[in-house]
């Protein structure tokens, strides 16, 4: 029997390159309201007391940019000046130019926004279909905004991060072997208060009692003892910078592109989607434990240039036979992806934190409020029987 660890990262709502994913996808819902053809291209840059918003956009809307990153930011949390960056006094720089002319020859004839790779994954090992390490590590850091905005723990602030390493054992979740949180606090805090708190309230409620030892796990909290300048104030943030949080933690592979801030014209964000939904169908129908699909894409091209199905060995069948009934059931062009997955709507929001994938109709986005519920259309398993059909 083999053994072996696999690690994975969150990060919450409140760190520096989620604040910008927050804003540049705030941008784009915005614009998508009002006019939703809106081509936007959208990047955010924060910093202590400064947010500044820079790209392309093709559209009819009107925005007021600084009320959506004012909005933004008060929502998250960071709504005093102790906190490096405060949403009612911070400076907001914008510079949005329109978008290329020569990209929309292409585009706007049903073809890819650009050329590139896109990954989908999904696997049989959480209920949610996604690898467990970055499932997990989501669930803390989600609690961790959650016990913060109830009032649970008076003195956490808004950045924070998490990690899960996981056991496998022959390919399966065995336990969590590992567990890393570091969260933003205010001064004069204790180490142990901090420790004795977090464990309480945000680990061990949240971790699945099957796999999780509280006696013998090994448990990180604020490793460093200290952690009172976080968010802008503490580093940077760019949107984009987290794509393997925003994607499987680094257990399926990734083509490189970011997603906060694209519309879906840009197959970075619709082609990725698009693969997740193929694959998590898969899976669902049991035609393998785990799957990964690549599609490709040449700029102004409808479909994709190639489309690359692994299942690891562990297909009920071959892979090249699957990858045929993949295609013949799921439409790859981006205008099919857009019509099918409902992409020009204003969904995108809370995409931009605690991951764009594994989230379930009943999941409430801790930063909404009580009562809302989420659904990404891609995370749906509505084409199993279809599938079933075309393998045969």
């Amino acid at each position: 029997m083999s053994t072996t660890l696999f690690t994975s990262e969150s990060v919450t709502e409140g760190h520096p390159d989620k604040i910008s994913d927050q804003i540049s996808d705030a941008v784009l819902d915005s614009l998508l309201s009002d006019d939703p053809s809106s081509r936007v291209a959208c990047e955010t840059l924060v910093t202590t007391g400064v947010a500044m918003v820079a790209g392309e956009v093709t559209t009819d809307a009107y925005v007021h940019v600084q009320d959506v990153v004012r909005d933004t930011l008060r929502r998250i949390g960071y709504t005093h000046s102790d906190y490096g960056i405060d949403a009612n006094t911070c400076a907001v720089i914008t510079s949005l130019d329109r978008q290329s002319a020569h990209i929309a020859m292409g585009v706007d004839s049903g073809g890819a926004g650009d050329q590139g790779m896109m990954f989908g994954y999904a696997s049989d090992e959480t209920e949610e279909l996604m690898p467990a390490p970055i499932q997990w590590a989501h669930r803390l850091t989600r609690n961790l905004a959650d016990v913060r905005k109830r009032g649970e723990i008076a003195w956490l602030r808004p950045d924070g991060k998490s990690q899960v390493t996981v056991e496998y054992k022959d390919g399966v979740p065995n336990r969590i072997h590992t567990v890393v949180i570091s969260t933003q606090h205010d001064d004069g805090v204790d180490q142990e208060t901090i420790i004795s708190e977090v464990k309480a309230k945000v680990i061990d409620p949240v971790m699945p009692s099957d796999l999780y030892d509280p006696d013998s796990c090994i448990i990180h909290i604020n490793p460093t003892g200290r952690f009172v300048i976080g968010g802008p104030h503490g580093d940077a943030g760019l949107t984009g910078r987290k794509i393997i949080v925003d994607t499987y933690g680094g257990m399926g592979r990734h083509g490189g592109g970011a997603f906060s801030g694209k519309d879906a014209t840009k197959v970075d964000r619709s082609a990725a989607y698009a693969a997740r939904w193929a694959a998590k169908n898969t899976v669902a129908a049991g035609l393998a434990k785990r799957c990964e699909i690549q599609l490709a894409y040449a700029i102004g091209v409808e479909n994709p240039v190639s489309v690359h199905v692994d299942t690891f060995g562990t297909g009920s069948g071959s892979d090249e036979a699957l990858s045929a009934a993949i295609e013949s059931v799921f439409d790859f062009r981006p205008r099919g992806i857009i019509e099918r997955l409902g992409l020009r709507n204003p969904i995108f929001t809370p995409t931009a934190a605690y991951g764009h994938f594994g989230r379930t109709p009943e999941e409430r986005a801790p930063a909404e409020g009580a009562g809302v519920v989420w659904f990404f259309p891609w995370e749906r398993t509505d084409r199993v029987e279809e599938l079933r059909a075309a393998v045969g």
